[in-house]
């Protein structure tokens, strides 16, 4: 058989000595914001005291990032940029919901890159949220510029203007809250109840396995899509 070039895979760009060192240094600067946020707590910690942390001068962190929150929640960005690459290749004729479900739930599972809840204080972090507002404002922030990314995505899949046709905007929006009620309801049970979850990673209410969760809260979304649109038909014909 004759292969020829085009059918043998493209290999991903090297990463160049600049691109490498200033990946290192967001890495190291965002590690140093979750360590001393948990620490320390937000309302204590300094941008100086993260960029002396991360060996780094001031005006270095003033290049990544906008404030020590942003930092301490960058892997909110990394997750949401994994999230829509994922999304991307997506076959062509998924509706954009299960598109949406399949690609977090690769991101989920994906061994090659984690996500980020398995690195330790992630969990813990998100905790804190709903008692800090600027940890809150900035995490909204990041998702939003996220979800605004994945709108584009899936607009480009249905070829529709995303200004003007509501249902990537529609899908996006309901897919995303599925996943931030489902890490929420994660991170709360281990305030609550500790590391381990309410009665255990195996216990009757399931909450700390996060994959496992995220596909219950799918789930529970797709069934009551079904029992509404099956509501609103009886509805229909009743008239």
């Amino acid at each position: 058989m004759t292969v020829t070039t085009s059918s043998l895979p493209i290999p991903a760009p090297r990463e160049d000595g600049r691109r490498r060192k200033a990946r290192r240094t967001r890495e190291a600067l965002a590690a140093a914001a979750l360590e001393l946020v948990l620490r320390d707590g937000p309302d204590e910690v300094t941008v100086a005291a993260i960029a002396d942390r991360a060996d780094v001068a001031r005006r270095t962190f003033s290049r990544y990032f906008g404030s020590k929150e942003e930092a301490a929640l960058d892997f909110v960005r990394e997750d949401g940029s994994r999230i829509n690459a994922l999304l991307r290749e997506r076959p062509a004729a998924e509706p954009p919901l299960v598109a949406y479900r399949r690609a977090v739930a690769c991101w989920l599972t994906d061994r090659d890159t984690p996500a980020s809840h398995h690195r330790p204080g992630i969990r813990a972090l998100l905790a804190l949220l709903d008692g800090d507002p600027a940890l809150f404002g900035a995490y909204q922030r990041i998702r939003v510029d996220a979800q605004a990314e994945s709108v584009a995505i899936v607009a480009a899949r249905l070829g529709v203007d995303a200004t003007r046709d509501p249902r990537p905007a529609v899908a996006v929006d309901s897919a995303a809250a599925v996943l931030t009620a489902a890490l929420r309801m994660w991170a709360g049970s281990a305030a609550v109840d500790g590391p381990e979850g309410p009665d255990g990673p195996d216990g009757p209410e399931g909450l700390d396995d996060l994959t496992a969760l995220v596909e219950r809260s799918y789930d529970a979304l797709m069934a009551e899509a079904a029992h509404a649109a099956g509501h609103e038909a009886e509805s229909a014909r009743r008239k």
